[in-house]
């Protein structure tokens, strides 16, 4: 579900940038709001996660998303269309880490990176749901009604964890649930601390967020419009191509993920692994800078650059089970944090180019691709630099 309403934009941008009357950086506002609420809210929900357990936070919390998605469907200005996605993203900001904080108390370490692998592609099956399948309904049913379809779908997941998903493995359950009884809140804020001060932390947190900057401002929103306004693709097209970007995702998930649990058996870190993922991504993004209009090439950077979601297996490794939700959320700050300013910024640059006919300047995408490459290879360089410290 946070993957549908993540990726949702990328196909009614044209009918929202007319419907409300929105510039690309308005665009770019109004899809990326969702990162930032969702990015202010990692680390209450981190200590919420570390207090009361995954499975009832997150229920609750799709409520919330409920009622923005609820929002969003009327909304008559884009002011209130703004307002309800951020209420959304706050409303889904645990999915993905009360699924991280969930593995942890059931699973052994060595199974992790793959078990987070199967979270990312969960999510990517939810993403392509949010492609070619919404554009055949948006054939025939108006954007507020194919919304509200979201909103039902939210209110169901969250019956099914509230009623039906169990609790956590018995005894870990009760080994981290005692121990979270006895912790005062001073306590985890202190924990959060010795997070944020970690250098190591600090190192896989930035190269997150910098590569995220690129790889999921462009993958929720702006791959639709380049395919559109570059490679000239119809809206139907641009469906199938977001289709298969989704599906070399969930491929990059799986054997990285695979991958990063093999060589940690064997007693050696997955962190090449990673570097190796982010640098063949950005390989891939300065090709397209330069002139090649490839869908492949898309795949490949998409698919290479969920490589950088390594870092959570990483840190799960370096800290306390109880401490997995500060864990997650705050590294996941970071990583929403670069999706907001990159998706956002991207709409920005592409506003100072007068629009085309059809959508926005062709010669304005290497400017604003360019922007956001630059910021992932600065992320790559950054932990290159710092690799050491994850050895400590």
């Amino acid at each position: 579900m946070s993957y549908v309403y993540r990726m949702v934009n990328a196909v009614l941008a044209p009918t929202l940038a007319q419907e409300f009357g929105l510039s690309a950086g308005g665009l770019g506002l109004l899809s990326s709001v969702y990162f930032f609420s969702f990015a202010l809210f990692q680390l209450p929900l981190g200590l919420l996660l570390d207090r009361f357990g995954p499975r009832k936070v997150n229920a609750l919390l799709l409520l919330v998303a409920a009622a923005g998605g609820a929002w969003f469907a009327h909304a008559e200005s884009a002011g209130a269309a703004i307002a309800a996605r951020a209420i959304i993203g706050i409303g889904v900001s645990a999915c993905l880490m009360a699924s991280f904080t969930a593995f942890v108390l059931w699973y052994p370490p060595e199974r992790i990176a793959t078990m987070n692998g199967v979270a990312f592609s969960a999510g990517a099956v939810g993403a392509m749901t949010a492609t070619v399948p919404l554009e055949m309904l948006l054939r025939v049913w108006p954007w507020r009604d194919a919304f509200m379809l979201i909103v039902a779908a939210t209110l169901a997941v969250s019956l099914v964890l509230w009623l039906w998903v169990p609790e956590k493995n018995a005894q870990r359950r009760g080994d981290c649930h005692e121990q979270l009884r006895g912790s005062e809140w001073s306590g985890l804020l202190r924990g959060l601390g010795q997070l944020l001060a970690d250098p190591a932390f600090r190192r896989i947190a930035i190269c997150l967020g910098l590569s995220q900057f690129a790889a999921v401002a462009l993958q929720t929103l702006w791959i639709a419009t380049w395919l559109r306004d570059v490679a000239g693709y119809s809206q139907a097209e641009v469906a199938r191509g977001l289709l298969a970007v989704n599906v070399a995702m969930i491929a990059g998930y799986m054997t990285f993920g695979r991958a990063a649990d093999v060589v940690q058996r064997r007693g050696k870190s997955p962190l090449p692994l990673l570097l190796f993922g982010v640098g063949l991504s950005s390989a891939s993004l300065l090709l397209i800078i330069v002139g090649l209009k490839s869908l492949l090439l898309w795949c490949v950077f998409v698919a290479a650059g969920t490589a950088v979601v390594l870092g959570y297996a990483i840190l799960s490794r370096r800290y306390p089970a109880e401490m997995s939700g500060r864990a997650n959320t705050a590294i996941n700050v970071f990583g929403f944090v670069g999706m907001f300013s990159g998706q956002w910024g991207i709409g920005l640059v592409l506003d100072l180019w007068p629009p085309s006919a059809t959508g926005y300047a062709a010669e304005a995408y290497p400017w604003a691709l360019g922007m956001v490459w630059a910021a992932q290879l600065a992320g790559l360089v950054w932990l290159w630099l710092g690799r050491r410290l994850l050895k400590s």
